[in-house]
Order: C-alpha cells, then structure tokens, then sequence
C-alpha cells in the first residue's frame, strides 16, 4: 500500500517533468519559428495602447491599424540603417581595435610595474582577454541582426495580432463557461502585462538615446551601436547594464585612453542609476522586480533555448510569468518566491 501510495504522489511530478522537458526540448528546436514569433508579440503589445488611443480619437480601425504599422516600418528601416552600417563597419574594424587593446592594456601593465604594482602580464593574458568582449557585443548584435531578416513574418504577425486584439475577450466570454471570473483575471494579467512592457520599453529607448548622446560628446566610434546594444540590454537589470558598457568602455580606452574610459563608465552609471533607480521605480512600481538569482537563471535559460534574443527577452519572458502567478490567488506564493521585493510582502 505505500509503496502504491508513494507512486500516486510522485507520478504527478514526474510526468510535470517530463512535461517540461518536452516543452523545453520542443521549443529548442523551432527556435527559429519561436523567436521570430515572441518578437511579434512583443511588437503588439508596445503598439496596442497607441491603437485603442487612435481609435478613441474617432479614426477607424483600419486606418488606426496603418499608421501603426507605418510606425514600425520607419524605426524599423531607421535602425535597420544606422546599426546595419555602423556594424559591418565595427565587424571590418574588430582585428585592429583588438590589437590596438592588447597594445594599450600591455603599456598600461608596463605602466603598473614601473610604479611598483606587481602584475604579470602573461597571467592576465591567459586569464582574461580583453578583445572577447567586443567580439561578445558585435556577435550579439549580428545574430539579432540575422533575426529581423524575418522582418515579414514578424510584422505580418503583428498586424494579425492587433487585428483580433480587439475581439479576443468577446470570443473568450463566448467560449469560457464562466467567463466573468476567468475575464477577471485574463483582463488583471493583460493591463498588468501591457503596462510592464510598455514602461520598460521607454524606459530602455531613454537608456540607449541618453548613452547614444554621452558616447557622441566623447566622440567614441559608432555610438549609435552601443546605443542599441544599451537599450536592447537595458531589459536584464544588474548584469545587462555591465555587459552594455563593457564594449564601448574598452573602444574609449583604445581611442583615447584611460581618462576617456572613465567617463564613458561615469556616463554609463550616472545614466543606469537615474533611470533604473530612480525613475523605473516610480512609473513601474517596485513589486515587479526579479531577485538577482532569478534573472540570472532566466538569461542563461532563454539564452540557452532561443539564443541571443533570448538573453534579451529573458526578463520580459520571466516577468511576464510573474504577472501571471500574481493575477491568481493559487499561484501568488510562487509569485512572491520569483520577487525580490520581501518587505512589501
């Protein structure tokens, strides 16, 4: 009897798992289709609030739903311009910076043990090389690049999105059997959702433009790329901000030396700090942040199943789990476990 018992208890966790497992491996291999897919959604949500405003100013639904996309087109060609030159001139240029780094960081070492530091050159040399990180960045930035070549795909499901946005609740009160307390819930997690992602993004477009112009008045090459890459990193709190500066901090110390990196680390901070201290908080609300395991253990989960757009969309993905556990009063404890935030609770 027990030991029936004891697998009518553990075979519910073992087939969760092995539901799990399946999923994950599933979505592992149609990566290509997913991430294509997630960006899509993510698109819609941004654009969402701007429609139902169009449409509350009288226009109709269609002509709302064209200018949108009129939008997305603009920016997308806008960036697609400025960072697809800007990196293929960064990528020609990737061998020199990387032997004028090496240069720099040996006379700095030369520099250290003439003042009586004791550094071993060879030690660094094998431990850490500085050139892997701006191969990091501009590797990160190709394969994002590589995604919106399924540009197409991606605004054509867009646009199916925001089509039936607009009569999905309908068709779920239709379908549920008690619709009020599912509408209830879906429509806590929609607002919640929207608001989250819609708020991070300005606030990660602020980022990107505020570092742009800090890297422009130091005059560090291809500014507009490190601007990018700031924005798109500004999603994983804590460590995308370090990684984001690491890059154009070493191409400022290749150009101009270590004053020059300085500043570029001081812009970097006085900038993260402001907007994700400071700001984030008030429009945001602290109840929604992660606890640094978390986000770690996301990056490198959605890094590892989508690749580079998952790193990116880590947070997001992750938060938006948690917005979910939090809009049901079942799952709130898990919700609660994923936060960082324990005094509120």
């Amino acid at each position: 009897m027990r030991e029936n018992g004891r697998c009518t208890v553990q075979t519910p966790v073992l087939l969760t798992l092995a539901s799990f497992i399946i999923v994950v491996a599933g979505m592992k291999a149609a990566s290509s289709l997913i991430v294509p897919f997630f960006l899509a959604v993510f698109i819609a949500v941004i654009c969402t609030p701007p429609l139902y405003w169009l449409q509350q100013k009288g226009l109709p639904k269609v002509l709302a739903l064209a200018i949108i996309l009129i939008t997305i087109l603009a920016v997308g060609l806008l960036l697609g311009v400025l960072v697809g030159t800007s990196l293929n001139s960064f990528l020609k240029s990737l061998p020199s910076y990387q032997e004028r780094l090496s240069t720099n960081t040996a006379s700095m070492i030369g520099w250290l043990q003439e003042k009586g530091i004791a550094v071993s050159k060879e030690g660094i040399g094998e431990t850490f090389s500085p050139g892997w990180v701006m191969r990091l960045a501009g590797n990160l930035l190709s394969a994002l690049s590589s995604v919106l070549t399924n540009a197409f795909l991606i605004l054509l499901t867009v646009v199916f999105i925001l089509m039936e946005a607009a009569d999905f609740p309908k068709k779920l009160q239709m379908a549920l059997k008690r619709p009020e307390e599912s509408l209830s819930t879906m429509e806590k997690f929609s607002r919640s959702a929207n608001r989250y992602i819609v708020i991070k993004t300005l606030i990660s477009a602020a980022n990107g433009l505020a570092i742009s112009f800090w890297l422009l008045i130091l005059g560090v090459d291809y500014f507009v790329l490190w601007g990018v890459l700031a924005f798109l990193l500004n999603y994983v709190p804590n460590i995308g901000s370090i990684l984001a500066a690491l890059p154009a901090t070493l191409l400022a110390f290749v150009q101009f030396g270590i004053g020059s990196a300085f500043l570029t680390v001081l812009g970097f901070l006085v900038i993260s700090n402001v907007l994700g201290n400071f700001i984030e908080p008030k429009l945001m609300g602290k109840g929604l942040g992660l606890s640094t395991l978390v986000v770690f253990i996301s990056l490198v989960f959605w890094g590892w199943v989508l690749g580079p757009v998952g790193m990116v969309l880590s947070v997001p993905l992750t938060s938006l789990v948690k917005i979910a556990l939090e809009s049901n009063e079942e799952t709130r404890g898990l919700a609660i476990m994923l936060g960082s935030d324990v005094k509120g609770h």
